[in-house]
């Protein structure tokens, strides 16, 4: 998160976790910087900054995990949800 907020965009005050419907299995998650905060949406204070996630996923994502990992190819979030049932055969959307 402290990386994050250090690269932030002018009036970013954290980061939202969301799972926008989209893709071939129908949700996906996103990463987005926020300049509010919407109250019905889970607050966690990091060390690092602010983290949300949306109202509307956070059943979506109950017990998941999100980490970052780069390798020779590619660096981005990973996310292990325990929720999903399914996904596209490219990795960028599931289904719950």
């Amino acid at each position: 998160m402290a990386e994050l907020m250090g690269i932030a965009p002018a009036g970013a005050i954290g980061v939202k976790l969301s799972t926008p419907r989209r893709g071939c299995s129908g949700l996906a998650y996103s990463v987005d910087y926020v300049t509010e905060a919407n109250p019905i949406d889970e607050k966690i204070e990091t060390p690092g900054g602010l983290f949300f996630i949306d109202a509307a996923s956070v059943l979506y994502l109950i017990g998941s995990t999100m980490d970052w990992q780069e390798d020779d190819f590619a660096a981005g979030f990973v996310f292990d949800n325990p929720n999903a049932t399914g996904s596209c055969g490219c990795g960028e959307s599931f289904t719950v």
